[in-house]
Protein backbone atom coordinates (compact mmCIF):
# COMPACT_ATOMS: atom_id res chain seq x y z
CA UNK A 1 0.00 0.00 0.00
CA UNK A 2 1.01 3.47 -1.11
CA UNK A 3 2.11 6.01 1.83
CA UNK A 4 0.20 9.15 2.27
CA UNK A 5 2.55 12.32 1.65
CA UNK A 6 0.63 15.18 4.34
CA UNK A 7 2.20 18.57 4.61
CA UNK A 8 1.09 20.76 7.42
CA UNK A 9 1.23 24.54 6.70
CA UNK A 10 1.29 26.85 9.73
CA UNK A 11 1.69 30.49 10.26
CA UNK A 12 5.03 30.37 12.07
CA UNK A 13 8.17 28.95 13.75
CA UNK A 14 6.19 28.94 16.98
CA UNK A 15 3.37 26.86 15.29
CA UNK A 16 6.50 24.34 14.16
CA UNK A 17 7.54 23.43 17.16
CA UNK A 18 3.84 22.61 18.98
CA UNK A 19 2.34 20.63 15.80
CA UNK A 20 6.12 18.94 15.85
CA UNK A 21 5.21 18.08 19.85
CA UNK A 22 1.30 16.91 19.29
CA UNK A 23 2.75 14.51 16.34
CA UNK A 24 5.16 12.89 18.66
CA UNK A 25 2.33 10.79 20.29
CA UNK A 26 0.70 9.63 16.76
CA UNK A 27 1.18 6.56 14.88
CA UNK A 28 0.80 7.77 12.03
CA UNK A 29 2.59 5.13 9.67
CA UNK A 30 1.51 2.25 11.52
CA UNK A 31 -2.18 3.39 12.26
CA UNK A 32 -2.74 5.04 8.98
CA UNK A 33 -0.20 4.86 6.95
CA UNK A 34 0.60 8.33 6.97
CA UNK A 35 3.90 10.44 7.05
CA UNK A 36 4.20 13.89 7.15
CA UNK A 37 6.86 15.16 4.97
CA UNK A 38 7.10 18.67 5.70
CA UNK A 39 5.83 21.46 8.49
CA UNK A 40 5.48 24.83 6.16
CA UNK A 41 5.31 27.73 8.32
CA UNK A 42 4.92 30.63 6.40
CA UNK A 43 1.89 33.23 5.25
CA UNK A 44 3.49 33.63 2.04
CA UNK A 45 1.53 32.30 -1.03
CA UNK A 46 3.88 31.53 -3.53
CA UNK A 47 6.17 30.21 -1.23
CA UNK A 48 2.96 28.06 -0.09
CA UNK A 49 2.63 26.53 -3.23
CA UNK A 50 6.16 25.48 -4.30
CA UNK A 51 6.54 23.78 -0.46
CA UNK A 52 3.35 22.28 -1.00
CA UNK A 53 2.97 21.40 -4.53
CA UNK A 54 2.14 17.19 -4.88
CA UNK A 55 1.36 16.17 -1.75
CA UNK A 56 -1.60 13.43 -1.25
CA UNK A 57 -2.47 15.44 1.76
CA UNK A 58 -2.44 19.90 2.47
CA UNK A 59 -3.31 20.55 6.53
CA UNK A 60 -4.04 23.69 6.34
CA UNK A 61 -3.01 25.28 10.37
CA UNK A 62 -4.10 28.52 11.60
CA UNK A 63 -5.08 30.33 14.48
CA UNK A 64 -8.98 29.76 15.21
CA UNK A 65 -9.77 33.63 15.46
CA UNK A 66 -10.46 35.59 12.45
CA UNK A 67 -7.35 36.49 10.63
CA UNK A 68 -6.23 33.01 11.01
CA UNK A 69 -10.01 32.30 9.38
CA UNK A 70 -9.09 34.38 6.48
CA UNK A 71 -5.54 33.29 6.15
CA UNK A 72 -6.92 29.52 6.08
CA UNK A 73 -9.65 30.64 3.20
CA UNK A 74 -7.33 32.42 0.78
CA UNK A 75 -4.65 29.38 1.26
CA UNK A 76 -7.34 26.48 0.38
CA UNK A 77 -7.95 28.75 -2.65
CA UNK A 78 -4.99 29.10 -3.68
CA UNK A 79 -3.40 26.19 -2.90
CA UNK A 80 -6.52 23.23 -3.98
CA UNK A 81 -5.77 22.79 -7.21
CA UNK A 82 -2.09 21.44 -6.72
CA UNK A 83 -2.55 18.84 -4.26
CA UNK A 84 -4.83 15.82 -3.99
CA UNK A 85 -6.90 17.33 -0.63
CA UNK A 86 -6.72 20.01 1.23
CA UNK A 87 -8.62 20.17 4.77
CA UNK A 88 -8.52 23.12 7.69
CA UNK A 89 -7.11 22.73 11.07
CA UNK A 90 -7.66 24.79 14.38
CA UNK A 91 -4.94 25.48 16.17
CA UNK A 92 -5.97 26.71 20.17
CA UNK A 93 -4.78 30.68 20.68
CA UNK A 94 -1.50 31.18 22.05
CA UNK A 95 1.90 30.23 19.89
CA UNK A 96 4.01 29.83 23.45
CA UNK A 97 4.64 25.55 24.02
CA UNK A 98 4.36 26.30 27.94
CA UNK A 99 0.81 27.37 27.66
CA UNK A 100 -0.75 25.39 24.36
CA UNK A 101 -2.35 22.36 25.45
CA UNK A 102 -0.56 19.67 23.18
CA UNK A 103 -3.13 16.77 23.85
CA UNK A 104 -5.52 19.21 22.27
CA UNK A 105 -3.61 20.20 19.48
CA UNK A 106 -2.74 16.72 19.02
CA UNK A 107 -6.79 15.70 19.43
CA UNK A 108 -7.54 18.00 16.65
CA UNK A 109 -4.41 16.94 14.24
CA UNK A 110 -6.34 13.19 15.06
CA UNK A 111 -9.73 14.26 13.76
CA UNK A 112 -8.58 16.40 10.94
CA UNK A 113 -7.11 12.96 9.59
CA UNK A 114 -10.19 11.48 10.22
CA UNK A 115 -11.88 13.92 8.38
CA UNK A 116 -10.03 13.79 5.88
CA UNK A 117 -10.20 10.39 5.29
CA UNK A 118 -13.45 10.40 5.75
CA UNK A 119 -14.17 13.28 2.97
CA UNK A 120 -11.81 10.56 0.89
CA UNK A 121 -14.20 8.36 1.20
CA UNK A 122 -17.20 9.70 -0.16
CA UNK A 123 -15.20 10.37 -2.92
CA UNK A 124 -14.34 6.69 -3.05
CA UNK A 125 -17.82 5.69 -5.15
CA UNK A 126 -16.67 7.98 -7.50
CA UNK A 127 -13.34 6.96 -8.38
CA UNK A 128 -14.40 3.68 -8.01
CA UNK A 129 -16.53 4.54 -11.18
CA UNK A 130 -13.91 6.22 -12.78
CA UNK A 131 -11.28 3.59 -12.40
CA UNK A 132 -13.69 1.18 -14.27
CA UNK A 133 -14.43 3.54 -17.02
CA UNK A 134 -10.48 4.04 -17.17
CA UNK A 135 -10.19 0.04 -17.24
CA UNK A 136 -12.52 0.04 -19.66
CA UNK A 137 -11.09 2.87 -21.95
CA UNK A 138 -7.59 1.03 -21.59
CA UNK A 139 -9.42 -1.94 -23.13
CA UNK A 140 -10.74 0.00 -25.66
CA UNK A 141 -7.92 1.14 -26.26
CA UNK A 142 -5.58 -1.90 -26.36
CA UNK A 143 -8.08 -3.36 -28.57
CA UNK A 144 -7.56 -0.41 -31.37
CA UNK A 145 -3.79 -0.68 -30.99
CA UNK A 146 -4.29 -3.91 -31.60
CA UNK A 147 -6.53 -2.80 -34.73
CA UNK A 148 -4.49 -0.62 -35.46
CA UNK A 149 -1.33 -2.91 -35.63
CA UNK A 150 -3.27 -4.94 -37.93
CA UNK A 151 -4.38 -2.39 -40.11
CA UNK A 152 -0.67 -0.46 -40.27
CA UNK A 153 0.22 -4.13 -41.42
CA UNK A 154 -2.54 -4.47 -43.84
CA UNK A 155 -2.02 -1.04 -45.23
CA UNK A 156 2.14 -2.04 -45.66
CA UNK A 157 0.71 -5.06 -47.53
CA UNK A 158 -1.44 -3.06 -50.06
CA UNK A 159 0.76 -0.36 -50.06
CA UNK A 160 3.59 -3.23 -51.59
CA UNK A 161 1.36 -4.27 -53.73
CA UNK A 162 -0.30 -1.01 -54.93
CA UNK A 163 3.40 -0.43 -56.03
CA UNK A 164 3.51 -3.82 -58.02
CA UNK A 165 -0.13 -2.81 -59.86
CA UNK A 166 1.46 0.49 -60.54
CA UNK A 167 4.31 -0.63 -61.70
CA UNK A 168 2.57 -3.17 -63.76
CA UNK A 169 0.46 -0.52 -64.83
CA UNK A 170 2.90 1.71 -66.14
CA UNK A 171 4.53 -0.89 -67.75
CA UNK A 172 1.33 -1.90 -69.73
CA UNK A 173 0.32 1.71 -70.86
CA UNK A 174 3.82 2.77 -71.96
CA UNK A 175 3.64 -0.81 -74.34
CA UNK A 176 -0.18 0.75 -75.26
CA UNK A 177 1.11 3.82 -76.23
CA UNK A 178 4.02 2.19 -78.23
CA UNK A 179 1.33 0.19 -79.50
CA UNK A 180 -0.71 3.18 -80.88
CA UNK A 181 1.99 4.47 -81.92
CA UNK A 182 2.62 1.86 -84.24
CA UNK A 183 -0.97 1.36 -85.76
CA UNK A 184 -0.84 4.97 -86.12
CA UNK A 185 2.26 4.35 -88.67
CA UNK A 186 0.20 1.89 -90.16
CA UNK A 187 -2.48 2.51 -93.00
CA UNK A 188 -5.81 1.36 -93.16
CA UNK A 189 -7.68 0.97 -96.16
CA UNK A 190 -8.71 3.90 -97.27
CA UNK A 191 -11.52 4.79 -100.45
CA UNK A 192 -9.73 6.37 -103.71
CA UNK A 193 -12.19 9.30 -103.49
CA UNK A 194 -11.48 9.80 -99.69
CA UNK A 195 -7.66 9.77 -100.17
CA UNK A 196 -7.46 11.56 -103.21
CA UNK A 197 -9.92 14.65 -101.86
CA UNK A 198 -7.99 14.86 -98.60
CA UNK A 199 -5.02 15.72 -101.24
CA UNK A 200 -6.10 17.88 -104.10
CA UNK A 201 -10.01 18.50 -102.97
CA UNK A 202 -10.20 20.93 -106.17
CA UNK A 203 -9.14 18.08 -108.64
CA UNK A 204 -11.31 15.40 -110.08
CA UNK A 205 -10.44 11.77 -109.07
CA UNK A 206 -8.68 9.75 -111.86
CA UNK A 207 -9.54 6.28 -112.66
CA UNK A 208 -8.61 4.05 -110.59
CA UNK A 209 -7.20 1.73 -113.69
CA UNK A 210 -5.00 4.79 -113.95
CA UNK A 211 -3.78 4.09 -110.46
CA UNK A 212 -3.51 0.72 -110.84
CA UNK A 213 -1.11 1.47 -114.15
CA UNK A 214 1.10 4.17 -111.82
CA UNK A 215 1.25 0.94 -109.02
CA UNK A 216 2.63 -1.00 -111.85
CA UNK A 217 5.08 1.40 -113.79
CA UNK A 218 6.76 2.67 -110.29
CA UNK A 219 7.58 -1.10 -109.14
CA UNK A 220 5.04 -0.86 -106.02
CA UNK A 221 3.12 -4.59 -106.58
CA UNK A 222 2.75 -5.64 -103.43
CA UNK A 223 3.01 -2.36 -101.57
CA UNK A 224 0.68 -1.22 -102.90
CA UNK A 225 -2.67 -2.61 -103.58
CA UNK A 226 -5.83 -0.92 -105.84
CA UNK A 227 -9.22 -2.40 -106.38
CA UNK A 228 -12.71 -1.93 -105.68
CA UNK A 229 -12.49 1.78 -105.13
CA UNK A 230 -9.95 1.10 -102.47
CA UNK A 231 -6.17 1.83 -102.04
CA UNK A 232 -4.14 0.41 -99.26
CA UNK A 233 -0.53 -0.21 -98.31
CA UNK A 234 1.22 -0.48 -94.94
CA UNK A 235 2.50 3.45 -94.52
CA UNK A 236 0.14 5.81 -95.07
CA UNK A 237 2.69 7.86 -96.59
CA UNK A 238 3.37 5.46 -99.76
CA UNK A 239 -0.56 6.03 -100.68
CA UNK A 240 0.32 9.66 -100.66
CA UNK A 241 3.05 10.02 -102.76
CA UNK A 242 1.87 7.54 -104.93
CA UNK A 243 -1.20 9.77 -105.16
CA UNK A 244 0.51 12.84 -105.72
CA UNK A 245 3.13 11.20 -108.36
CA UNK A 246 -0.08 10.44 -110.62
CA UNK A 247 -1.23 14.01 -109.81
CA UNK A 248 2.30 15.18 -111.15
CA UNK A 249 2.10 12.95 -114.02
CA UNK A 250 -1.95 13.56 -115.04
CA UNK A 251 -0.96 17.58 -114.43
CA UNK A 252 1.89 17.36 -117.41
CA UNK A 253 0.14 15.09 -119.67
CA UNK A 254 -2.61 17.77 -120.07
CA UNK A 255 0.32 20.74 -120.27
CA UNK A 256 2.20 19.20 -122.86
CA UNK A 257 0.95 20.12 -126.71
CA UNK A 258 -1.02 18.14 -128.61
CA UNK A 259 0.98 17.00 -131.45
CA UNK A 260 -0.42 17.95 -134.60
CA UNK A 261 -2.95 15.45 -137.01
CA UNK A 262 -1.64 13.95 -139.49
CA UNK A 263 -2.62 14.20 -143.38
CA UNK A 264 -5.42 12.17 -144.97
CA UNK A 265 -4.31 11.15 -148.04
CA UNK A 266 -7.83 10.53 -150.39
CA UNK A 267 -7.50 7.27 -152.74
CA UNK A 268 -6.88 8.76 -156.02
CA UNK A 269 -9.79 8.69 -158.31
CA UNK A 270 -10.00 5.89 -161.01
CA UNK A 271 -11.41 7.64 -164.48
CA UNK A 272 -13.34 5.69 -166.54
CA UNK A 273 -13.06 4.63 -170.07
CA UNK A 274 -15.04 6.96 -172.26
CA UNK A 275 -16.88 5.17 -173.91
CA UNK A 276 -17.13 5.98 -177.90
CA UNK A 277 -20.59 6.59 -179.01
CA UNK A 278 -21.39 4.76 -182.30
CA UNK A 279 -20.83 6.47 -185.59
CA UNK A 280 -24.04 7.14 -187.04
CA UNK A 281 -22.95 6.74 -191.24
CA UNK A 282 -25.64 8.19 -192.85
CA UNK A 283 -27.17 6.63 -195.82
CA UNK A 284 -24.73 3.07 -195.05
CA UNK A 285 -25.52 0.08 -196.91
CA UNK A 286 -25.87 -2.99 -194.81
CA UNK A 287 -25.01 -6.10 -196.34
CA UNK A 288 -26.04 -9.44 -195.57
CA UNK A 289 -22.91 -10.84 -194.11
CA UNK A 290 -22.67 -7.97 -191.56
CA UNK A 291 -25.18 -8.91 -189.87
CA UNK A 292 -24.87 -12.79 -189.67
CA UNK A 293 -21.30 -11.54 -188.85
CA UNK A 294 -22.68 -8.77 -185.51
CA UNK A 295 -25.07 -11.72 -184.58
CA UNK A 296 -22.32 -14.11 -184.00
CA UNK A 297 -20.88 -11.57 -181.51
CA UNK A 298 -23.33 -11.59 -179.18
Amino acid sequence: MAIVDVRILVEGASDVEVVSKALQGLALGSEYNITISAIIPTTNVEIAKSAAAGADLLIIATDADRVGRDLAERLFSELGEMVGHVERMKLPLGHDLEHVDVELVRKELKNTLVRAGLKTLQLLPGYVELRKQLLDVKGQHDLLAQEYENLEKEHGELQEKYEELHAEYVRVRNENEGLRELLEKKSRPLRIDDAWKSLFPAEPVPDENVIALAVEKLGLAGKVIVGQGYIFAEEKELVEELLKTVYLSLSIKEELPKPPKPPVEEPPKTSEPKRSEPKVIENAEVKPEDIEGLLKGL
